[in-house]
Parts: structure tokens; C-alpha cells; sequence
């Protein structure tokens, strides 16, 4: 069973932390339409959803991607870029614990979970403004007894690896070539996002869908043309906010346990 995690949109969203968008205004109503419109889509997916509301005083909330990575056998909690945002985890760790054993990353090693792109047994990690090198190298030695390869990727001109480069399957990746440094995905089938939409590489795999923002509507026929399955939804207010699809969702399969060594419910969501 696939759950998505996913956090309720502050109404101090305008006050989100931001790196390379201009600060403009952000409808909050409209992020709520939006924000449940997105929960809808994740259903249709396949995903079970549940909306959290305990970080609501803080502006980032929604962005609950950041917070956490999430594999089978572990979680980690990430050790946020931005001080102001840490304190987000502690719901979120909450809520992991029921699904996997809960492990932490603690500053000065700095991750964020948008950094962070699993394709099979590799993990793509962007050293970006939110994650340096010591935050890389303690998620690979979190991991590597689990078999996981960490592969760095050096990230620029954007906030996070998943804003320039995600896997529309385990050997496909989507990519804006310009914010990435290219060579290190060689060995990978490459997809390059429309010139004219340098933000649609964020596609979330969800199920057997890919999630992309509306706005992105000539990254969709490229990508509907090579065959893939592809839902889209409107999330104009959270690019405001630097987002996009992956970052609104923490997904995770409940039904495998590495305790129990097979599948098993620990307790459904809500």
C-alpha cells in the first residue's frame, strides 16, 4: 500500500524561504485549493493520503519533502539548510516511526529530502544550497549497509537536485541541463525538459502515474509521447514558493517491513 504524507499549506506561506524566486504574492486560499487538488490526484494514483496540520505556524510546511528520506528498510530525518525550518521534523518523525526505523542526520552535516532521488538502488544526492558534503556523507553511511550507492551531484543556479533532474523510470531521468553538472548521470537515458519550461524536470513517480504541475504542458507531451502515464494538476501558487510536485509528499510503501522481513500493516492511516 502506498502512503502519502503530505502537510496542510500555512497561512504564513508568503514568508516561505526562497533562493532563486522572486518574492511575489502567494493566494493562500488558492494553495489550499490547490494543496487538496494535488491530494486528489495522489488518490487517483493509487496513494492513500494523510494530510497533517501540526506545523501550521510555519511558513514551509507544506513542503514536507525536505524533512526526510525514506527508503524501505530506514528513514532519515534530514538536518534542514535553513535553521528556521528543523523544527518541522519532529511531526514527520512521528508519523515515520509507525512505518520504519527512524534514524537522524544532525547539523553541521546539512541534507534536505529534495536533494535526494532514489532510482533502484542508487541515490542521487545534489550538493546544493540545502545539503553539503558532510550531510552526503553521512546518508551513505547510513545506507550503505542496505546496498544503497550514493552518487553526488554537483547542483547550480536552483534549490534543490529534484528541481533540475527526477526518474521517470530507474533508468530514465528527466533533466534541465542547466542546473546540473551533466557528466555525473552518465549511464542514464536522458530527458531533457523544454527549453521554454526550466522548472518541469519535478515530476513526482507516483504509482504507475507521473505528477506533473499544469503549467509544464510541453514537458507532458514530450514525456506522454515516450509512453509514459502522465497526470497533471494546477500548483501555480506553490512555484511561487519554489516548489513543485515531489516537494508536497512524502511517499512511502506501509506494507513492507524490514522487522517483520516481509510485508505487514503496522496500523492504516488516517
Amino acid at each position: 500500500m502506498l502512503l502519502a504524507i503530505t502537510h496542510l499549506p500555512s497561512a504564513r506561506i508568503e514568508h516561505c524561504q526562497l533562493t532563486y524566486v522572486a518574492r511575489t504574492a502567494i493566494d493562500y486560499q488558492r494553495a489550499v485549493q490547490q494543496h487538496g487538488a494535488y491530494c486528489q490526484t495522489l488518490r487517483e494514483c493509487g496513494a492513500t493520503v494523510r494530510r497533517l496540520n501540526g506545523n501550521l505556524q510555519m511558513p514551509d510546511c507544506a513542503f514536507v519533502e525536505d524533512t526526510a528520506i525514506v527508503l524501505d528498510e530506514i528513514a532519515v530525518l534530514a538536518s534542514m539548510g535553513v535553521a528556521s525550518r528543523r523544527t518541522e521534523t519532529a511531526i514527520i518523525q512521528t508519523e515515520l516511526a509507525r512505518y520504519r526505523q527512524v534514524h537522524r542526520i544532525h547539523p553541521p552535516a546539512t541534507i534536505e529530502g529534495g536533494d535526494v532521488l532514489q532510482v533502484g538502488r542508487t541515490l542521487l544526492v545534489g550538493r546544493s544550497p540545502r545539503t553539503n558534503q558532510q550531510g552526503i556523507r553521512a546518508l551513505d553511511c547510513l545506507v550503505r549497509r542496505f546496498n544503497y550507492r550514493v552518487m553526488p551531484v554537483p547542483v547550480r543556479g536552483c534549490l534543490h537536485l529534484k528541481t533540475a533532474c527526477t526518474a521517470l523510470d530507474d533508468q530514465t531521468l528527466l533533466v534541465n541541463p542547466r542546473w546540473l553538472e551533466m557528466k555525473t548521470l552518465a549511464g542514464y537515458r536522458l530527458v531533457e525538459v523544454d527549453e521554454k519550461e526550466p522548472w518541469a524536470a519535478n515530476v513526482a513517480r507516483v504509482g504507475g502515474y507521473l505528477c506533473l504541475a499544469a503549467a509544464h504542458s510541453r514537458t507532458a507531451q514530450k514525456i506522454t509521447a515516450l509512453g509514459f502515464p502522465v497526470k497533471t494538476v494546477d500548483l501555480s501558487e506553490f512555484a511561487k514558493a519554489e516548489a513543485g510536485p515531489t516537494c508536497l509528499s512524502i511517499l512511502l510503501d506501509i506494507e513492507w517491513t524490514p522487522a517483520a522481513g516481509g510485508f505487514a500493516l503496522p496500523g492504516g492511516p488516517t
